[in-house]
């Protein structure tokens, strides 16, 4: 938040200023049968994206409901109720809601071992979330007749428990909607393979960190082909910038250092469990020396067991 921010907003994000997606584990919202069905609930800060995520998951074979009724939802999920993988949406419009009573009903669900029970988190900048409400021209839930940050505020401290109990933590605050749909289905896919999803995403400094990154490497010790007159148009999927990368001496001996350190980390993180990994390659525009690294890192790991998506933040996809 800029230092200009207006001091209503003070009360701000829970979640860390630079940080993305985070995985918690907590045993008391986690599932206990293999066989049992998924069962996903889906909360978080009004405006931050429950509405949208709710809609990607029931494109990934969920059933979504929306603003169940917290005394519902032990018969939801019960024997007798959705026997389907279910996406189930609970926030401050929730008739009777109350954190700490939806988290005990969880535990107990799960101690009793009906259901494998998840639960994401979507959060958002304080100024990103009243700039959205004063673009669609809606009423923040909890500030019919006071200032939106005023209602942002009351809610953040109405359903901090949730979010400290949260499977994941999404801040959506730079999100479009399709990397929602890409993070959602990382971690709750229901055609996965399972095991670990590598996401490697190329990006310029001068633009900003990449909210939802887990792991950062900077590229810009390397040779930059923008002071090349003829390669600046150009792109690190291009075979001239590509070739003028490789010539840098330092290239080979950092890349393979790099691969061999992923290679270890990405057992390691699959062995604990972690479903979804992002990397970020970062250069000084994000559009030649961190995306040809970012295509070539996909290449080398596709070689291994982990699946691997890539995307370019900073150039236009043609």
């Amino acid at each position: 938040m800029s230092a200009g921010s207006s001091q209503a907003l003070l009360c701000g994000p829970m979640t860390e200023t630079n940080d993305h997606t985070q995985n918690n584990a907590h045993d008391d919202v986690q599932g206990a049968s293999q066989d049992a069905a998924r069962i996903v609930l889906v909360t978080g800060i009004s405006g931050a994206g429950k509405s949208s995520a709710l809609n990607a998951f029931e494109d990934m074979g969920y059933e979504a409901i929306d603003n169940v009724p917290i005394s519902l939802i032990d018969r939801l999920i019960s024997p007798g109720g959705f026997e389907d993988n279910t996406a189930i949406g609970i926030d401050i419009r929730t008739r009777d809601f109350n954190a700490k009573a939806v988290l005990k009903k969880i535990a107990g669900l799960t101690r009793r071992q009906e259901a494998n029970i998840e639960m994401v988190f979507l959060d958002c900048d304080d100024e990103i979330l009243v700039r959205r409400y004063e673009e669609t021209r809606r009423r923040h839930p909890l500030a019919k007749d006071r200032p939106v940050s005023d209602g942002i505020c009351q809610e953040r401290q109405q359903i901090e428990a949730l979010r400290e109990h949260a499977t994941l933590l999404i801040d959506t605050s730079e999100m479009k909607l399709g990397d929602l749909k890409r993070t959602l289905d990382g971690q709750f896919g229901l055609n996965r393979a399972g095991g670990l999803s590598v996401f490697i995403s190329s990006f310029g400094f001068k633009n900003g960190l990449p909210r939802d990154a887990d792991l950062v490497f900077d590229v810009r010790f390397l040779k930059n082909p923008y002071y090349d007159i003829d390669l600046r148009p150009l792109s690190g999927k291009d075979s001239e910038v590509a070739d003028y990368i490789l010539s840098d001496e330092g290239f080979d001996p950092f890349f393979g250092k790099l691969v061999d350190m992923l290679n270890f980390l990405l057992e390691r993180y699959d062995d604990e469990g972690k479903s979804y990994l992002t990397i970020a390659i970062g250069c000084t525009g994000g559009h030649h020396r961190s995306v040809f690294t970012a295509e070539q890192l996909a290449k080398s790991l596709q070689e291994h067991k982990f699946p691997v998506q890539v995307k370019h933040r900073d150039i236009r996809e043609v």
